[in-house]
Order: structure tokens, then C-alpha cells, then sequence
């Protein structure tokens, strides 16, 4: 018997086939420095925690509305909107299991088999899976270096543009680059996606893991909210990533669609998890806050000592948990020219485990750099420290 011929299409986050190699090479005694996966390490904060037990001792266990329990998207749409200087009302919140599933949900609701989506790549690699899984075309923009990190070649992005595209997926604050859109960057997306009718779906996953200034949702600027479906989660901002809970802020059409596939798909979200929810939004913020301080240490860290390994240069991001220094020389002074063997050499020399660029898309013709992403949400500052000194050992003695 054969299997649907669209798995070929399917693709994965390919952070976790890197997990398993760290965990392989662990399992043999070897120590191993873990900055591979964007999890984090800091448990979820005592008070969520107790409103999700208590729930389970109400009895909220059962089904509930497949958009979500009203007092949780009453209080997504008041904390969502108040960040981002926008008026929501809770019908245009929708309930999911995680940040992931806005993702496919958006594609299925604006996209047709043959259509074309424009994303970002480098980017996180679940976009382009799921456009080529449902039948669409994948359609690949790209990223600059700058003096501040990578900024998005705005020009290549409409040569991109054509009659059958039909949305683009922007990821302000990005994963994996840790690449933060300018006010004039974010207004040209908009201009575009205005002047070709195309949909956006705003991945906001790190829109408040920042170290400083103020983050902007492009879906508060003039004309685009209509347009515009925001992807929003717990993960990152209260350490709630196996808790699986986030939602799509959407245009009230678009909103009825996803509550629809939310019935099709998983009936409705975990009903005790959304009460976490709740005490996350509304209870208080001073875990948020320490967790912050912590990963700005070992971002601070990190990017000091990346930055003294020869032939490596990152610049210092404001926001996200990730670094993507450029190691172009220190591959070079290694004799590696491959930067799968480069991470894989790493591992096994150094402990260091590490996704590369080639986790996060198809490298574009015209890249001649070669980077690697390390994710410093999941490791302690001593390790940090360790792990990265080892890496520096290595790259000069070779």
C-alpha cells in the first residue's frame, strides 16, 4: 500500500534531528553544551502553575469552545492590544495549541494548491514545510548582513512578487537571526502587502523577549489590520513551551475560519492549560521580568565571547534568544569548507552542539558566508561560559 504523495513535501524542525545527535553523543559519556534548541530552561512561574492544578481540581478537564474560553480571549485581546497601541475584540482571537498551528491554519485559510507564499529564509523552517505540504509554492526572501545584524533586501522581496502570490509571512524579531525590522524596513513590508493585496500573517512568537527599545506589530500600522493575522504564544515570554498555548489574532472572517479547522483539527485547546493562561496574563509580571534579566546575561556573555574566538563576529541582538554569527574565517582556519562538518566537528572536539544555516532553508545562490545559530535559552551562564571557551580553544589551535 502506498502513502499520500504530499509527505514528500513535508518537511521538520530540524533543531531536534541536532538534539538527537547531542543526546547520541552524550549518551556515550561525553560532555555536551547544549545550544541547539530554542527551549528554555527556566521553569513555568509558581503562580500559572497552581492556576493550572487548580483548574484540574475544578474539573476543568472537559471539552470547551473550540475559539477558546471567553475570559481567556477577553484577556488576550485587552494585553495583546495594549501592546501593540491596537483595539481587538475577543472574537478576533482564536485559541490554539501552541504558536505552531497559526501557522498552518493561516495557509489553509488564504491559500490555494498553485499559490504562492513569500517567507522569510533564512527563517524557522515550519513555513516552508507547510506551504509546499498544502500544495503551495514556497517562495524564498532574503536577508542582508549589516552593521546591526541582517536586514531584509526589500528590493529582491517585490522582484519576488507575482499575480499568483497571495501572501507573505513576516517574522519581525526573527528566528533565527534574531533580526529586527527598522520603522522604514517594517512600512515598505506594509506598502507592499497593501499595493498587491496580499495577506500577512505576523509571526510575533518574540515580540516581548526584548532587551531593549519597544516592539511594533506590523499589523498595527495604518491599513493593515484587515489584512494582517497575528501569530501569538506563551512559549517564550512565560516559559510555557510544552504547556502548548497561544493564539491568532485575525480579522473577524479570517478568525471564524480558524475556530472552524480549531473543531476539525483538536476540538478545542487543553481547557485547564487556557486557565494557566489567564493567571500568565493577568497575574503578576515579576517572572517575566527575571527571566528577561537572565537570558540579557547570558546574551551579554555569549556575544563577548563569541566575539573572541577568531574568525567569528555577531553583532549584539536586542530581542530574541539567538545568536547567528558569521564563522566564515574560523571554518577557514579550521580547513572546513562544510558547515554541517564544521557543527559536527564541534560536537565531538569541543561538546558544543549547534544548528547551522542550513536548518532554517535552502541557502540562496548568492550567499558566500557561513553561519551558525546558537540558542543560549536553554543553557546556564556557566556552561555558556564553558562551552564557548572550548569552542575558542579549538578554532585557535587550528
Amino acid at each position: 500500500m502506498e502513502l499520500a504523495q504530499r509527505l514528500d513535501r513535508l518537511g521538520t524542525e530540524t533543531a531536534f534531528a541536532v538534539a538527537q545527535a547531542a543526546a547520541a553523543w552524550s549518551a556515550k559519556g561525553n560532555k555536551v553544551y547544549p545550544f541547539h534548541l530554542g527551549d528554555i530552561n527556566i521553569p513555568t512561574a509558581p503562580h500559572i502553575v497552581e492556576a493550572m492544578n487548580a483548574a484540574i481540581a475544578d474539573g476543568k478537564t472537559g471539552y470547551c469552545p473550540g475559539p477558546g474560553i471567553p475570559a481567556l480571549r477577553e484577556a488576550l485581546a485587552e494585553d495583546i492590544g495594549a501592546h501593540r497601541g491596537m483595539s481587538i475584540s475577543p472574537e478576533e482571537v482564536v485559541v490554539t495549541t501552541g504558536g505552531k498551528p497559526v501557522i498552518t491554519k493561516f495557509l489553509q485559510t488564504v491559500m490555494d494548491p498553485g499559490q504562492e507564499v513569500l517567507y522569510p529564509n533564512p527563517g524557522f523552517p515550519i513555513y516552508e514545510s507547510q506551504i509546499e505540504y498544502l500544495g503551495g509554492t514556497a517562495v524564498p526572501y532574503a536577508y542582508t548582513p549589516t552593521a546591526d545584524g541582517f536586514a531584509i533586501d526589500v528590493e529582491h522581496l517585490e522582484s519576488l512578487i507575482t499575480p499568483n502570490t497571495t501572501a507573505i509571512i513576516y517574522n519581525d524579531l526573527q528566528n533565527p537571526i534574531s533580526a529586527e525590522s527598522t520603522p522604514e524596513e517594517r512600512e515598505a513590508i506594509a506598502a507592499l502587502a497593501q499595493q498587491h493585496d496580499l495577506w500577512v500573517l505576523s509571526d510575533e512568537a518574540y515580540f516581548e523577549t526584548r532587551y531593549e527599545g519597544t516592539s511594533t506589530s506590523i499589523a498595527s500600522l495604518p491599513g493593515m489590520a484587515e489584512r494582517t493575522v497575528i501569530l501569538y504564544t506563551f512559549s517564550k515570554k512565560f516559559a510555557m513551551t510544552g504547556s502548548r498555548l497561544g493564539c491568532a489574532v485575525a480579522p473577524r472572517r479570517i478568525a471564524d475560519i480558524i475556530s472552524k479547522l480549531n473543531t476539525n483539527d483538536e476540538s478545542c485547546t487543553t481547557h485547564y492549560v487556557q486557565w494557566a493562561g489567564i493567571a500568565a496574563l493577568q497575574g503578576t509580571q515579576d517572572p517575566v521580568h527575571e527571566m528577561l534579566n537572565t537570558l540579557r546575561e547570558r546574551r551579554d556573555a555569549a556575544c563577548e565571547l563569541v566575539n573572541s574566538i577568531p574568525g567569528m563576529k555577531v553583532a549584539v541582538p536586542q530581542s530574541t534568544f539567538y545568536l547567528f554569527p558569521d564563522v566564515t574565517e574560523a571554518m577557514e582556519r579550521l580547513g572546513v569548507s562544510d558547515v554541517s562538518a564544521f557543527a559536527e566537528n564541534a560536537l565531538h572536539e569541543t561538546g558544543m552542539s549547534f544548528c547551522t544555516r542550513l536548518h532554517f532553508g535552502r541557502r540562496h545562490p548568492s550567499e558566500e558566508r557561513q553561519y551558525i545559530r546558537l540558542a543560549y535559552s536553554g543553557i546556564d551562564l556557566p556552561e555558556i561560559k564553558e562551552g564557548l571557551g572550548r569552542l575558542r580553544d579549538w578554532v585557535e589551535a587550528g
